[in-house]
C-alpha cells in the first residue's frame, strides 16, 4: 500500500544519548551503533527508505526515556525545548513527508502546558509522546500521568483537540526486584509493554476521561496487551470494586479514548483480537524505527488479509483524520 502514514518513529538529539544509555542499550542491541545512527539522522537515511515502503508522512519523535529521565525540572525543559526546536527546523524543510510530536518536561506540569502550547500553536506539532512515567526531583522518585497535579495539563490536551501517545519505558530496576537475574525481560521484550499497560489502566480507573472525555491516548504495539486482558480486568473489577473512581468499565474507556498502532507488533492473530476490541477505526500503522525493521512492518502490513477498506484506514486515513494532517499538500491530493 502507497501513502501509508507512520508516527512511532523515533529521533534522538546528543543531550538524550549519554555513555550509560549506549551502555544499556548495547546490551540490548547488538545492532545499536547502526540504531543510535539512524536516531541521531533527520536527512540521509529516513526519507530513502520511506520511499522505498510506501510511506508519505512520518511524524517524529523523541526516543525514550530521554526527558522522562532527567529528574531536574528545569534542565528537562531545557532539554525538550532544544529537541522539539531541532525537529521543528527539520520538519520545515519537509512539510509534506513529516511532522513532529513535542517532547514535554512532565516533571513540571506549568513548564509541560507552556512547552506544549507552544509546540502545537507556533510549531504546529501533532501532539506529544511522553516517555511513560517521570523522575522528578531525584532518580528514585516517580510520578505517573494519573497524579492529580497534571490535571490542568490534561484539560489542555483536551482544548487543544491533539492527542497523546504513552510510550513505553522500563520500571526502575530498584523498584521493581522481579526482573532480579532476568534482563531478558526487561525492554521490549516484556517490561514496557506491562509498564505502559498498568499506566494506561491508572489512567482509566483515575475517572480521568470522565472529566476529559474528548481525550485521545495512544498505545503502541496493538495495546500492550490490554485488548486481550480488557474483558478479564473489568470482570474482576466488578468482583470487588473497592471504591474505583471511573464512572465506566475500562473497556469503555479503550474503546472510546485509546488509539492503538501496530508497531513493533506484527502478529496477525493480535491484530485481529485488536480489531475486535476497539474497531479497525482506532487502530493505526507504525513501525518503531529504528528499533524495529521498516521493510517487516511493511511487508506484514501490505500482505494482511484485510479488507482493502480497513487496511487504508489502517495504514493512513484514521491517522489523517486524528493528526489533522489533510493540509499536507501530498495529503490534500488524495
Amino acid at each position: 500500500m502507497e501513502g501509508k502514514i507512520a508516527f512511532e518513529e523515533h529521533f534522538a538529539i546528543p543531550e538524550t544519548i549519554s555513555s550509560a544509555h549506549d551502555a544499556r542499550y548495547a546490551g540490548w542491541f547488538p545492532a545499536w551503533p547502526d540504531i543510535k545512527r539512524r536516531l541521531l539522522d533527520l536527512e540521509e537515511l529516513r526519507l530513502p527508505e520511506m520511499d522505498k515502503h510506501g510511506i508519505e508522512i512520518v511524524i517524529l519523535s523523541l526516543h525514550n526515556p530521554a526527558v522522562q529521565g532527567i529528574p531536574d525540572a528545569k534542565l528537562a525543559a531545557e532539554v525538550a525545548r532544544k529537541a522539539n526546536d531541532t525537529i521543528a527546523e527539520f520538519v520545515a524543510k519537509r512539510p509534506d513527508r513529516f511532522a513532529a510530536f513535542a517532547a514535554l518536561p512532565m516533571q513540571d506540569p506549568d513548564l509541560a502546558i507552556a512547552e506544549l502550547t507552544r509546540c502545537v500553536m507556533d510549531l504546529g506539532f501533532k501532539g506529544t509522546m511522553v516517555n511513560g512515567f517521570s523522575q522528578v526531583g531525584d532518580p528514585n522518585t516517580v510520578v505517573y500521568l494519573d497524579d492529580p497535579r497534571y490535571l490542568p495539563f490534561w484539560e489542555k490536551l483536551e482544548q487543544l483537540d491533539f492527542p497523546l501517545y504513552l510510550h513505553p519505558r522500563d520500571p526502575l530496576v530498584n523498584r521493581e526486584p522481579v526482573y532480579d537475574g532476568h534482563p531478558w525481560f526487561l525492554g521490549s521484550a516484556w517490561a514496557f509493554g506491562v509498564e505502559t499497560a498498568i499506566h494506561a489502566l491508572r489512567l482509566m480507573a483515575s475517572g480521568l476521561f470522565d472529566r476529559c472525555p474528548r481525550l485521545n491516548v495512544i498505545l503502541g504495539h496493538l495495546g500492550e496487551g490490554l485488548p486481550y486482558m480488557i474483558w478479564r480486568i473489568d470482570h474482576r473489577i466488578s468482583q470487588t470494586p473497592r471504591g474505583i473512581p471511573a464512572r465506566r468499565k475500562m473497556a469503555d474507556y479503550l474503546g472510546d479514548n485509546f488509539y492503538l498502532t501496530v508497531s513493533g507488533n506484527f502478529r496477525t492473530p493480535t491484530l485481529v483480537d485488536a480489531i475486535m476490541e476497539v474497531g479497525s477505526d482506532r487502530i493505526m500503522f507504525s513501525v518503531d524505527y529504528p528499533f524495529e525493521k521498516t521493510v517487516e512492518a511493511v511487508k506484514w502490513f501490505d500482505e494482511l488479509h484485510i479488507s482493502e477498506r480497513d487496511r487504508r484506514k489502517i495504514g493512513r486515513t484514521n491517522a489523517l483524520n486524528l493528526f489533522k494532517l489533510e493540509g499536507s499538500a501530498r495529503a490534500a491530493s488524495r
